[in-house]
């Protein structure tokens, strides 16, 4: 098969056939070189004077700064997983776990898994002990086992003669033996919503016929869950007696869970006036749950900057004046600035 080739090709064959070179292509021209245009790094700003030295150790204060920040975000981490006020004023043993859990088992009717959790609370005699043997006292009476329940008060009374679950306890002995003879049954209870809110309704139209029912109430043995409901029945009422009936509670005359909650209603509803209320509190109390619950109370009141630099200044107790520390390095009162420079200097 004939290939035709293109005239070039023809030529470049008939140079190599003579043994001549053939001729090289032209070199391309060189290229312009391109300008470069040199880069211009801005000056750098001039460097400030340095401060005068004040005599500050500028690391310590940088690490308690930091420490403190540190207790800050863990309360809050603390209180955004429990609840600002949920139970949780005692700590996070395991007493008070299992003590917290019964309460939510009473909540529930959960006799029989209150029980289990109160009776090993009570069993190991620690700091909720006595707590433990009067709800143990209140859920044996729920099953309808009376003889026990008299049992667990008379426990309590032997081994705890100062607790100041006695009188809920004394309470509790005298219902239980009015109902000797009766088939108690742990669901035949009555619709305590209902009765609340009848007690709601008569607290503002007709408080002098209210109060001594709530007050009873608190005094007698009834489930937690009612007393705090009515608790905040006298926290909502503007009622003077109903307003001393929280003081009272809240000083401590009542058991332990019920101060608790009265000093967190006291936060609650006299934001602008509880504050003195809340530092005698402080003041007289031995317990540090109780001093806790106050803390926790003032922070949700305005202006309580002072109030709580005041308890700082005098508290002794390390731990608790830290915790007041970081709730006030999170506040904007002027009091509040003035004292965290003092601790700087």
């Amino acid at each position: 098969m004939i290939r035709y080739r293109t005239p070039m090709s023809i030529a470049f064959l008939l140079l190599a056939a003579a043994g001549l070179p053939a001729q090289p292509a032209p070199p391309a021209p060189p290229r312009a070189p391109i300008p470069v245009t040199p880069s211009v790094e801005a000056p750098a700003p001039p460097v400030p004077p340095l401060p005068p030295d004040l005599g500050l150790d500028l690391a310590q204060i940088k690490a308690d700064t930091s420490k403190i920040a540190a207790e800050a975000a863990q309360m809050a981490r603390i209180n955004l997983r429990n609840g600002f006020f949920q139970r949780g004023f005692y700590g996070t043993s395991s007493d008070d776990r299992l003590y917290e859990q019964g309460q939510r088992a009473l909540d529930r009717s959960e006799w029989d898994r209150a029980l289990t959790d109160f009776s090993q609370v009570a069993g190991r005699a620690g700091a909720r002990a006595d707590g433990a043997l009067y709800w143990k006292a209140y859920t044996l009476n729920k099953l309808g086992r009376r003889d026990d329940a008299i049992a667990a008060v008379a426990d309590l009374r032997k081994s705890y003669a100062k607790s100041r679950w006695l009188a809920d306890a004394n309470a509790l002995e005298l219902e239980v033996k009015q109902a000797a003879g009766q088939n108690v049954s742990p669901d035949a209870q009555p619709d305590e919503e209902l009765k609340l809110m009848a007690l709601n309704a008569l607290v503002n139209s007709d408080p002098d016929r209210a109060l001594p029912i709530l007050e009873n109430l608190l005094k007698g043995s009834q489930p937690p869950r009612l007393k705090e409901r009515a608790l905040f029945v006298l926290a909502q009422s503007g009622s003077p007696r109903a307003q001393q009936l929280l003081d009272q509670v809240a000083r401590g005359n009542g058991n332990p869970d019920l101060q608790l909650k009265a000093i967190q209603y006291l936060g609650i509803s006299r934001q602008q006036t509880g504050g003195p209320l809340l530092a005698e509190v402080y003041s007289a109390a031995a317990d540090s749950a109780v001093k806790r619950a106050v803390i926790n109370a003032l922070m949700i009141q305005e202006r309580n900057g002072k109030t709580l630099v005041d308890l700082a200044r005098k508290e002794r107790d390390p731990e608790l004046k830290r915790e007041i520390v970081s709730r006030l390095a999170v506040t904007k009162s002027k009091e509040a600035q003035d004292y965290m420079l003092e601790l700087l200097k």
